[in-house]
């Protein structure tokens, strides 16, 4: 939102005379001392610990607005030109108003938090490559076991990178990382060329939107294209995301904030505005805008990929064949659906197997969830449909086929379902193959289709760890080279395909086996 009280409110200038030493993110509470979620106030430059630690940054604020005694109300009126009410994350730089209570967008006329912004991260990079010519020379010092795996006989370096957590933002990560690894999706974004932003800078440069600059510069496309590129290049242990989870605040109401959020939720979300945007550049007008005709659309459960065909759709877009038939006059109705992900029930019957070697019952298969989505099933009472013939609603059975399958076939496990009063969480183990998962019993035409074409191969895992949506962690597991990496924030390790195949799946991404060319005979 646009704040009316930066005028008042933000009043310190970027001089680093005036801020605590050392690396920002890392800044200590004044009162508490903790150096969790600092927080600098943009009047008086004193830092605090956010509301999710120990709230001081708030009662700093509301403490500054406490009414004062009558032989200090001459004071009061010079504070009340100060009022302490803005302030900034001192990790993801973004600005926040307790008078609003919101995030701040706009800016003062001088570009005051613009200017705090950018002092703030040269602190920040200046701190971190002192650190990291620190761990260079005791890596190089170190034995090479850790960072050197040998593949095939010849020695490989880690070079996978990470992804900071900017306050419970493993949700995007987890996603961020796993499309990160599907090569012919992350591979069209980072070959894309660079966009100039129409007020001059490049987009190589990290740009903050503000009101003084307008928001024609927010490009969902140019900060996925620039995080992709940040990852796998191997000169950093972790890259910080803010740049991408700012455009994403700024067009996707629904993640801002630091609350925890629903990976698929984002994912589905993320699609859907690549896919708008990049039809946008294909209409003709630069992919740096994204449209207010766009932004105002509403995203319903099923992403938007109607028009113009995009890498989005290309890679993950499949076509569901909707039958459902009337069991009083036998009337059969059809319609084709496209779909970028399926969600799959895991049935009920499996529900009390929470682990992989857990006796007590049959293990329920990646094919036990596919055969629940397709199976025929009668409508209840709830949804009955109109029969054309019938002209009116009838008892009806309804059977889903796959018409076409993706290139990368990415498959949801629904783990939570809702209750009378709350959102629980279905723990139960699910067997999914790594690689040679068959479609080909799901398709509506599977004779018209070759046996190596339905096959698919795994190629990265999100995984959800805890009891409930609204908490927990998200982590994910991806192959890159052969290898199986396990990405958890900014944190990469390698790892076995046992210790993946032990995953409580949330969301696979399967990639379509290349059928080899076959040449004809002469």
């Amino acid at each position: 939102m646009e704040c009316p009280h930066l005028t008042t409110s933000v009043c310190i200038a970027p001089d680093s005379a005036v801020f605590p030493n050392g690396c920002p993110s890392s800044w200590c509470c004044s009162v508490c001392r903790s150096n969790k979620s600092p927080w600098v106030c943009l009047t008086c430059s004193s830092v605090h610990c956010g509301r999710y630690v120990n709230g001081h940054a708030k009662k700093h604020y509301e403490d500054a607005q406490a009414p004062l005694s009558s032989h200090k109300r001459q004071e009061k009126t010079e504070k009340e030109r100060t009022q302490h009410t803005v302030c900034m994350d001192c990790s993801s730089y973004s600005t926040y108003c307790y008078r609003c209570d919101d995030f701040v967008v706009n800016d003062t006329k001088l570009c005051l938090i613009q200017k705090v912004r950018e002092h703030l991260q040269n602190l920040e990079n200046s701190a971190f490559t002192a650190e990291r010519h620190r761990k260079r020379k005791f890596l190089e010092s170190a034995s090479l076991s850790k960072k050197l795996l040998k593949v095939n006989g010849s020695t490989t370096a880690l070079c996978a990178t990470g992804l900071r957590n900017l306050g419970n933002t493993c949700f995007m990560n987890a996603i961020l990382q796993s499309l990160s690894n599907i090569q012919q999706f992350c591979c069209y974004f980072k070959e894309l060329p660079a966009v100039e932003l129409r007020n001059g800078k490049t987009a190589g440069r990290r740009t903050y939107h503000t009101r003084s600059q307008g928001d024609v510069n927010v490009s969902l496309v140019e900060e996925f294209r620039k995080t992709l590129c940040a990852l796998w290049q191997g000169n950093q242990t972790a890259f910080s995301p803010e740049s991408l989870f700012y455009v994403v605040w700024k067009i996707m109401p629904n993640f801002r904030g630091y609350q925890q959020q629903d990976a698929h939720e984002f994912m589905r979300y993320l699609l859907d505005h690549l896919h708008l945007e990049l039809q946008g550049e294909f209409d003709g007008s630069s992919h740096s805008v994204l449209s207010q005709a766009n932004c105002s659309r509403s995203v319903s459960n099923k992403c938007c990929i109607n028009g113009a065909s995009t890498v989005v759709t290309s890679v993950f877009g499949g076509v569901l064949q909707n039958e459902v038939n009337c069991l009083i006059c036998g009337t059969e109705s059809r319609k084709f659906d496209p779909f970028l992900d399926l969600s799959l029930d895991i049935p009920s019957q499996f529900r009390n197997k929470r682990c992989k070697n857990q006796e007590n019952g049959p293990t329920c298969t990646l094919r036990d969830c596919l055969r629940s989505f397709t199976d025929l099933e009668e409508l209840d009472e709830t949804e009955l449909y109109t029969c054309l013939k019938c002209k009116k609603k009838q008892k009806s059975t309804k059977k889903f086929w796959i018409q076409k399958l993706p290139k990368v076939l990415c498959l949801h496990l629904k783990r939570f379902h809702w209750t009378a009063y709350l959102r629980n969480k279905v723990d139960t183990y699910v067997d999914f193959p790594l690689r040679g998962l068959d479609m080909k019993s799901f398709l509506l035409e599977p004779e018209n289709i070759g046996p190596e074409s339905c096959l698919y191969d795994l190629e990265a895992v999100v995984v959800h760890h805890g009891s409930g949506v609204g908490s927990g962690h998200y982590t994910a597991y991806a192959t890159h080279e052969g290898r199986w990496f396990h990405f958890n924030d900014s944190t990469v390790t390698l790892t076995e395909e046992e210790t993946v195949a032990k995953a409580k799946a949330y969301i696979l991404f399967y990639v379509e086996r290349q059928v080899p060319a076959t040449t004809e005979k002469l």
